[in-house]
């Protein structure tokens, strides 16, 4: 997994839904403010619906310490314009259904799932640079606390 201080690759290109709008972007198009990336599997599922949620009732607050909320999964722009809808998201949802951000930030990992053995990506954080030098990563989110941990890693950036 990409480390702090390390940089990644921002031509990667995402597919992103902004204010109901879709568009195709490079990540580096993003980079206007230092961003954070929050990685999650699948809309309309327990922990992601939580992790979204979390972030959804406090971009707000992270917007206003300087910061781009941006939330990645494999799902389709049109599922995104849904599931932004449904929680009342105002913040980026980008489509990567071939793990291309993974791959830059180097986290795909092993899964299991019903017997089955598969690589996808990691439910982490990234907090980035308008350079594409990584900041810092958290690499387990804490679903239900996850703007919560967000903004303390802000906090501890900022200090």
């Amino acid at each position: 997994m990409i480390k702090p201080g390390d940089k990644i690759d921002t031509s990667v290109k995402l597919n992103i839904v902004d204010g109901g709008e879709e568009k195709s972007v490079a990540f580096s198009e993003l980079l206007d403010r230092p961003v954070i990336v929050s990685v999650y599997m699948k809309n309309n599922t327990g922990g992601c619906d939580r992790q979204n949620k979390s972030l959804a009732e406090k971009s707000g607050e992270i917007r206003d310490k300087g910061y781009k909320v941006v939330a990645i999964s494999k799902d389709s722009c049109n599922s995104h314009k849904k599931y932004a809808e449904k929680l009342g998201i105002g913040y980026i949802l980008a489509s990567d259904p071939e793990h291309e951000f993974a791959k830059a930030t180097d986290s795909l990992v092993e899964k299991k799932m019903y017997g089955k053995t598969f690589y996808g990506p990691s439910r982490s954080a990234y907090f980035i640079d308008t350079d594409g030098t990584v900041r810092a990563v958290i690499e387990k989110v804490d679903t239900a606390g996850h703007a919560d941990e967000l903004l303390k890693k802000i906090d501890e950036l900022e200090s």
